[in-house]
């Protein structure tokens, strides 16, 4: 039972096993976050007024809805509830919903949320500036998954599994967010004030 606790939330720390389960807590949040940041796609293009009760509603309750299902499908695979998902760590060693879940839906909530982005600047807003911090992300966040799926093994090996991709994965995803922020800041009308300038909000 430990060995399952451990499973759901946290990532594989002992060195004999470099590249854990993703039955972990983290998935919750990242398919909760994703389907967010896909929402917030839509909001350049008007089709619910941003910042009502509505939209704010419509967001924050699909997110839930997203957290708590994904959570369902991450408990009942690492307790075994019911029969209806299997472990990866038992025969035939496949996992087709957390894969789904995991794998794929993050990568489809990125691309629309990409197309409905580049769409928005060049085809609704005319300009080509914005591309470039979007970009940028894009490929902080590829760089990010490279580290991840491709030189973590290698990272966790050569230090017996005291750190993992996961560190510069972490890293280059939080600068691929930063990267979204500026983007979305040069999009919008409204002037972001620095440090050295005055608003007449006092």
């Amino acid at each position: 039972m430990e060995g399952q606790f451990s499973c759901v939330v946290s990532p594989s720390l002992s060195p004999s096993s470099c590249s854990g389960d993703p039955t972990r807590s983290e998935q919750l949040s990242v398919e909760a976050t994703l389907w967010v940041l896909l929402l917030n796609g839509l909001v350049g293009f008007q089709i619910l007024d941003d910042g009502t009760p509505v939209s704010l509603g419509l967001i924050l309750g699909s997110a839930v809805a997203f957290f708590v299902g994904t959570g369902y499908v991450a408990l009942d695979t690492a307790f075994s509830y019911s029969s209806a998902f299997v472990r990866s760590m038992t025969a035939p060693n496949r996992n087709i919903a957390l894969y789904v879940l995991y794998q794929l839906w993050p990568l489809v909530c990125l691309f629309f949320f990409f197309v409905l982005e580049s769409v928005l600047v060049l085809r609704v807003l005319g300009e080509r500036k914005p591309m470039i911090y979007l970009l940028a992300a894009a490929l902080l966040f590829a760089i990010g998954q490279i580290f991840q799926y491709v030189i973590s093994k290698h990272i966790c090996t050569g230090t017996s599994g005291k750190i993992d991709g996961a560190l510069f994965e972490t890293l280059f995803t939080l600068l691929s967010v930063v990267m979204i922020w500026v983007f979305w800041s040069s999009i919008t009308e409204d002037d972001w004030p620095t440090g050295g300038e005055e608003t007449e909000y006092k």
